[in-house]
């Protein structure tokens, strides 16, 4: 486990999935993320590359070929390269290997660049070209972050609050494909109030938010989460069934509709890259 710190916050990040394991403020004594009890569900903060969401019949052709990559891609499940950068940053890398090129036939270099400030944590994703060809990818953020904040609390204590005027169109998912439908998610003054039977159904898929910040708070404290994020065109809120966290979640990527061909090249959402090019994309956490 690689550790921030600086006086206010600690951080703690796996090298297994480069994964975001704790944001502690040490003035207040809240644990800002998931425990990952697996009782609901066993992870913090995966990072989904190269896909977000479901592929159909967990299939895609590239080159007359046909590959198989299962919900969220493989980065999660690799053990990245840790640097510690100094006492409030830290990189971790991930290349290709024998074993992603069976399932996805590019070389790249993924990085996820960890920095703590006073308030908050960034979390910036970089992506290398290192092929010879165009390299197709999406990527997406999955961060839990524990509701209730408080135990004098509950989840439906909780909300989350949009920065900008949204009609909100929630994508319906079909057997964790993105449907032909969408329905209106209801707002008052830009307020989601939480309560676990959004989830019921999946996760809440949008498109192209206004909102660059969403703010996870409550009406019994004055504690929570504003998350920051900018160029992600697709964002997904998710819960597991009456599980004790909600997900915010960034994405430049989205799972395959029921209508795709399953050809890499015309994935909705995917993020093209030319030789010896380099992407890159932020979220942050400011935690009060």
């Amino acid at each position: 486990m690689i550790i921030l710190e600086n006086e206010q916050l600690r951080a703690g990040i796996d090298p297994k999935g480069a994964e975001l394991q704790s944001l502690f403020n040490k003035s207040n004594g809240i644990e800002y993320m998931w425990s990952g009890d697996p009782a609901y569900w066993g992870k913090h903060s995966p990072v989904l590359f190269p896909v977000v969401g479901s592929l159909k019949n967990d299939t895609y052709y590239y080159n007359d070929k046909a590959y198989k990559l299962s919900r969220h891609g493989f980065a999660r499940d690799k053990t990245f390269e840790a640097e510690q950068l100094s006492r409030t940053a830290a990189a971790f890398t991930l290349k290709q290997d024998k074993e992603t090129l069976t399932h996805y036939p590019f070389a790249f270099v993924l990085k996820l660049l960890y920095s703590l400030n006073n308030t908050g944590l960034s979390c910036t994703y970089e992506v290398y070209n290192t092929c010879g060809e165009t390299l197709y990818f999406s990527i997406g953020a999955h961060p839990a972050f524990a509701v209730p904040l408080s135990k004098d609390s509950s989840y439906t204590d909780h909300y989350l609050k949009f920065n900008a005027p949204e009609t909100l169109h929630r994508w319906k998912l079909q057997d964790g494909l993105i449907g032909t439908d969408s329905e209106i998610l209801a707002l008052e003054n830009n307020v989601l109030p939480l309560q676990h039977a959004l989830f019921y159904e999946d996760a809440i898929v949008l498109k192209n938010m206004k909102s660059n910040r969403i703010t996870l708070g409550s009406n019994k404290h004055a504690h929570g989460i504003h998350f920051n994020f900018n160029d992600f065109p697709f964002f997904g809120i998710w819960a597991a069934k009456d599980a004790p966290f909600v997900c915010l979640e960034p994405w430049c990527g989205i799972a395959d509709s029921v209508t795709h061909d399953q050809l890499l090249k015309n994935k909705e959402g995917i993020n093209t890259l030319e030789p010896n090019e380099h992407w890159q994309r932020t979220w942050s956490v400011e935690c009060f």
